[in-house]
């Protein structure tokens, strides 16, 4: 079982669309080391989605579980600020550490 699930809310297949995939899959590959799960949203395709999620800006990155919910929104391309601001606890080799 995964420790987090982060859901990254993109409209459509845009540089920063892009940028922000490929920002939020190399940290949870090198960061978390398989303890995240990731679930990529185009709300172009899924607007509903958007609507319940309350998603007023995209790139948009959610820490769905463990609660609660800590939101990014942007890039992403700053690992750093991406972990703290979604309250990712890691001992650097991809560990999970406690708070």
């Amino acid at each position: 079982m995964n420790k987090y699930l982060l859901k990254l809310y993109v409209a459509g297949q845009t540089i920063r669309s892009g940028r922000a995939i490929a920002n939020a899959q190399r940290i949870c590959d090198n960061e978390l080391k398989g303890l995240a799960e990731l679930i990529i949203i185009d709300i172009l395709e899924r607007p509903e989605v958007a609507e319940e999620e309350k998603i007023l800006a995209t790139p948009t990155l959610i820490r769905h579980l463990p609660p609660p919910l800590r939101r990014m929104i942007g890039d992403l391309s700053d690992t750093n600020e991406v972990l703290m601001g979604l309250d990712l606890h890691y001992d650097g080799a991809g560990l999970p550490t406690d708070k």
